[in-house]
């Protein structure tokens, strides 16, 4: 069988590995794409090709020739998932199968952080029990991210801001309320800390900026739960914590697990996703959920579960059985060096 993976984050390559490692015996051809020839993970493809820099419906319809040329059987996406999720029916039509949610309108609202939190607080005034939501506001101008800032820490909540849209930490500032000393300077990396004023000034260029989320900062633990699941059934979550520098502690952690269980309950996200949390005065609130491979999800394969190929099977129909994985685990990585292949593309 044929997988496309198409612009995905370098650490892709452990989900290609681990699908080529499968414990079935199961062989695999990897074709990778992406608009930069020297992204790694090409390297790690069995055949590869960069893609134009294209976006929207002529990158879907990129996708779908892609697909029927090179007898694509299961396409894995990462760029446009969204916008792909709603054209489903055209890559099942010519034999494709996608690794995706078919809920497109789901999609789209979990791709809207603040769009998710809404979905979620409105199910849980109908008496759902899901997860909670830090204090936050959607501001795109500079008087309401004052009013903003001011309401929050009113509240007495330290202050970060984040864009609506976007993948992980891109965007992401803790606001302080005095510039830094030098004392702090030298014992901190402070590149994601951002003085209130110079906040202001920067958000001061535009009479209106694209929409940002102004919300409480969690000072507490932060953990990522990797999930495969179907429609019907999660069948296994497995907490990861973030500890110091590189270091990731796999935990059986009953409240996250539980949570896990209430979400897709509610949700029904099938075949791989992930939900990121952050504890504050030891309450687990919602950072974002990722209905695909989280960037860290092979650091939760480490409790023996093969999570990309489980979602595979799950989306071919097949059975998976009873998962039992082994928790208790603390990891880490190195960098590593890599020769670029010249003839990669040849």
């Amino acid at each position: 069988m044929r997988i496309w993976f198409n612009r995905w984050f370098t650490t892709v390559t452990h989900f290609m590995e681990l699908i080529r490692r499968n414990d079935e015996g199961r062989k695999f051809e990897i074709i990778g794409t992406h608009s930069n020839k020297d992204a790694l993970y090409l390297q790690y493809c069995d055949f590869a090709f960069t893609e134009p820099a294209i976006s929207g419906d002529e990158y879907i319809e990129f996708c779908l020739e892609f697909c029927r040329k090179h007898k694509i059987d299961i396409f894995i996406p990462r760029k446009e998932n969204v916008r792909i999720s709603k054209r489903l029916a055209d890559f099942e039509s010519i034999g494709v199968k996608v690794l995706v949610c078919p809920d497109s309108e789901l999609m789209e609202t979990l791709d809207n952080k603040a769009a998710a939190y809404h979905s979620i607080m409105d199910r849980e005034e109908n008496g759902a029990e899901l997860v909670s939501i830090p204090d936050f506001y959607v501001v795109n101008n500079i008087n309401d991210f004052k009013t903003a800032y001011q309401c929050l820490r009113d509240k007495g909540h330290k202050v970060c801001f984040k864009p609506v849209v976007g993948e992980g930490a891109t965007g992401f500032r803790v606001i302080e309320d005095k510039i830094e000393s030098i004392d702090t300077l030298f014992r901190r990396a402070s590149s994601r800390r951002l003085p209130y004023h110079y906040a202001c000034e920067i958000l001061s260029q535009q009479e209106v900026f694209p929409d940002l989320m102004v919300l409480e900062y969690l000072e507490g633990p932060e953990f990522s739960i990797d999930c495969v699941a179907s429609n019907e059934r999660l069948y296994a979550a497995i907490p990861r914590m973030k500890g110091d520098g590189r270091i990731r502690e796999i935990i059986d952690h009953h409240e996250l697990i539980q949570l896990a269980h209430r979400f897709h309950q509610q949700y029904q996200i099938p075949y791989i996703f992930n939900i990121q949390v952050k504890y504050n005065q030891g309450v687990p609130k919602l950072l974002e959920i990722n209905p695909r491979m989280s960037g860290g999800m092979h650091f939760s394969c480490l409790t023996g579960l093969n999570l990309p190929y489980l979602a595979l099977k799950l989306l071919l129909g097949e059975e998976i059985g009873q998962l039992k994985p082994r928790f208790g685990i603390r990891a880490s990585h190195l960098e590593k060096e890599m020769v670029l292949d010249k003839d990669l593309f040849a």
